[in-house]
This record gives structure tokens, C-alpha cells and sequence, in this order.
């Protein structure tokens, strides 16, 4: 087994003896994080597991672990040589973030923030296996996309009515592809990620707020996934789509346009894309056309026939046998 990446460390309590798992993890944790004291287990054994991945000035930690508790004291803090946020997505299990007097749980799927330059205490319970991703942001990358640098207290940001939901939706889509994504391309999601915070921050005690670029292609991005989820239903509606992403239809309608196209158009371009690949695929030879195109959402036989062509230039059967002489 080669070497892991360098963008990548990770850590496994599993490998170490049980009476040295707790001291091993409280380890990894600082050198994941930083200066960390999680309280001593109760018994002996301690299975858990810790990632990190860079990203951009940032980190990905994924942590799953028992429950058990992790302060921050005032000693941990003057061993520090940076200030960060901790924006923190639960997986499993519920997390209470004690800081400043603010008391904030997190339960699976909702996000939350907090500062490392005050002392805090998250208390990991309620499940025999808890589940974390923490993104660590450097406080700099997030107080240059403030209008002023704010006193941030701790928050659920995935309550936010406007935001909330693209903030989640965001920081699983970084966690998913951040090592199959070019270390460029995973910093910019990591960057559209902190715009997004930024905003819901800006957002807290006012009653309005402007669309800003990041939101809108935040948005677009849920959406085009959403479609891409569900684009072999027969039938698949705007009405479908944007209540999956918690839009309005006409907001769909909205930013497909600032990107070019619409939303008929999205579907039926993958929709015949993907029929498409299947009347190539060798493993499918013997597949009825029809039924091909039936399973890629289409209800008409001759409508998908017409499309078909007027996409690729030939016939869905001249494809094919283009392909077979090709092969042959």
C-alpha cells in the first residue's frame, strides 16, 4: 500500500493497544486541530478515527468517535499560533457547543460555529458512535469577506431561512469530492463555502439581505445536482426540483437563465447524454432502444427518436451500430 498523499493524514485508534487509544486519539486530535483537552474516557478502549485534508488555507477533519467531552482552555489557546473558526457539520449524534455563555446543539445534519480564541466545551453525546466533519478556517479568510471584523459568537448557521440549507448542502459536497476535486478547484468550493458563512454572519440581526454571486452559484450548484439526482423520472417537474433544493419555482427558472439554458432544456440534454452512453456501452447491446429510453425518462418513443438526432445527427440505432462497427 503506497504512501498516503500529503494533502491527506490520517489516524486510527484501532492499531494501538486499548489502554493507549484515548492518549493516541487526544494526539491526533491536536495535530488535526490544535491545542485540545478532551477528558479522559471512562474505561479503557477508545475506538475512533481521524482524517484531515487541506484545503485551500483551510482543513478538513473528519473525527468519528464515542461520546465523551473536548475543552479548550486558556492554556491550550496561549499554545496556539492561530486564531481559526470551526465550522462543524454533524454526522451522527448530537454535539452542545459551550462558549461565551452560549449553550448550542447540533445534531446530525445541521451545521454550527465557533471561535478557537475563547475557551469552549463540546460535549459529544447521545449514540455509541458519533460523527464529525470540522473545517477549520483560518480567521483571516473569514473576516475578509466581512464588511467588519464582528464579534462571531457560537451559531447554527444551518437555521439560517435564507443560506441554511445551501450551507449544508456545500460543506457535504466538499467533504465528498474534496480529494477527487484538483487542490485549485477544491479551494475555490472551499472559498464559495466561507462566502456563504460570511453572508449568513452578515445576514444575523437584520431583516434583509441582497442575493450576492457566491449564493447564486451555491444555489445553481444544489440545483444542478438535484436534476442530475433525479433526471431518469418520467414526469420530473420544476415544482419537484425546487422544493428538493427549498427554492421557489421561479427562482429556478432564474438562475438556469443566468447560466444560459432552462430547465427543460438541462433535462432533456442529460436525459439524452445518458442514453447516449448506454447505446455505446458494449454491456448493453442486447438492450432494447425503447427500453433505454424509458429508463432515462422518456414517455414517447418517436419524440425521444427525433430529439435523439437532432442532438447527435444520427438515429439512436445508427449510434449503436456505429459503435458495433467501430468495436468490430
Amino acid at each position: 500500500m503506497g504512501a498516503e498523499p500529503e494533502r491527506q493524514r490520517s489516524w486510527n485508534t484501532a492499531a494501538v493497544r486499548p489502554e493507549e487509544q484515548f492518549s493516541y486519539y487526544r494526539e491526533a486530535i491536536c495535530q488535526a486541530f490544535m491545542n485540545l483537552t478532551p477528558e479522559p474516557a471512562r474505561s479503557i478502549g477508545f475506538a475512533a478515527e481521524v482524517q484531515s485534508i487541506s484545503v485551500g488555507s483551510g482543513a478538513i477533519n473528519r473525527v468519528s468517535f464515542p461520546e465523551h467531552i473536548v475543552r479548550r482552555s486558556r492554556t491550550d489557546i496561549a499554545a496556539s499560533a492561530q486564531r481559526c473558526f470551526y465550522l462543524n457539520l454533524k454526522l451522527a449524534g448530537r454535539c452542545t457547543i459551550l462558549q461565551d455563555e452560549c449553550d448550542v446543539s447540533l445534531s446530525a445534519g445541521q451545521v454550527g460555529i465557533f471561535d478557537s480564541d475563547r475557551t469552549f466545551v463540546l460535549q459529544h453525546d447521545r449514540g455509541p458512535s458519533l460523527g464529525v466533519i470540522s473545517f477549520r478556517v483560518p480567521a483571516d479568510a473569514l473576516f475578509g469577506r466581512l464588511p467588519a471584523v464582528p464579534d462571531i459568537a457560537p451559531a447554527r448557521l444551518s437555521d439560517d431561512p435564507c443560506v441554511g440549507a445551501l450551507i449544508v448542502e456545500t460543506a457535504r459536497s466538499l467533504n465528498a469530492n474534496a480529494l477527487r476535486l484538483a487542490p485549485d478547484d477544491a479551494s475555490a468550493l472551499f472559498g464559495v463555502l466561507l462566502d456563504l458563512v460570511a453572508l449568513s454572519l452578515s445576514r444575523r440581526g437584520r431583516r434583509e439581505t441582497h442575493a450576492t454571486t457566491a449564493f447564486a452559484d451555491a444555489t445553481t450548484l444544489a440545483l444542478r445536482r438535484a436534476i442530475h439526482e433525479r433526471v431518469r423520472e418520467p414526469g420530473l417537474t420544476v415544482a419537484t426540483i425546487a422544493s428538493v433544493v427549498g427554492i421557489s419555482e421561479r427562482y429556478v427558472h432564474k438562475l438556469l437563465a443566468r447560466a444560459g439554458t432552462s430547465f427543460s432544456e438541462l433535462v432533456m440534454e442529460r436525459r439524452l447524454d445518458g442514453a447516449a452512453r448506454d447505446l455505446r456501452d458494449p454491456a448493453r447491446g442486447g438492450r432494447d432502444i425503447g427500453r433505454i429510453a424509458f429508463d432515462w425518462g422518456f414517455s414517447d418513443l418517436s419524440h425521444f427518436t427525433r430529439r435523439f438526432k437532432q442532438r447527435f445527427g444520427m438515429r439512436p440505432r445508427d449510434w449503436r451500430a456505429e459503435t458495433a462497427r467501430h468495436s468490430g
